[in-house]
C-alpha cells in the first residue's frame, strides 16, 4: 500500500466511525476500550455493532501506525 492508498483508507474508516459515533453518542476510543475491556453493550441489539465498530476501530488504529511509517520512511529516504 502506497501513502495515498493508506490515507484513502483512513479517510473511508473514519467516516464509518464517525457514523457509529453519532448513532451511539460516544467516541470511537471509549466503545474501543469498554469492548477490549470485556464491557457488554446495555443493549443486546448492539452487540453486532459494537464488534464491527471495534474492528473498524482496530483497522483504524493499524492504517494510523502505516501511515507514520510510511511518512517516516519518505523522509528517510529524502535526507539520504
Amino acid at each position: 500500500m502506497d501513502l495515498h492508498d493508506i490515507l484513502t483508507d483512513i479517510h473511508a474508516l473514519e467516516t464509518e466511525l464517525l457514523n457509529f459515533e453519532r448513532k451511539y453518542g460516544i467516541r470511537s476510543e471509549t466503545l474501543y476500550a469498554a469492548y477490549i475491556g470485556g464491557e457488554e453493550p446495555e443493549d443486546d441489539n448492539w452487540a453486532l455493532d459494537f464488534g464491527e465498530w471495534a474492528s473498524i476501530y482496530r483497522i483504524w488504529l493499524s492504517r494510523q501506525a502505516e501511515y507514520r511509517n510510511e511518512v517516516q520512511h519518505i523522509r528517510q529516504s529524502a535526507s539520504d
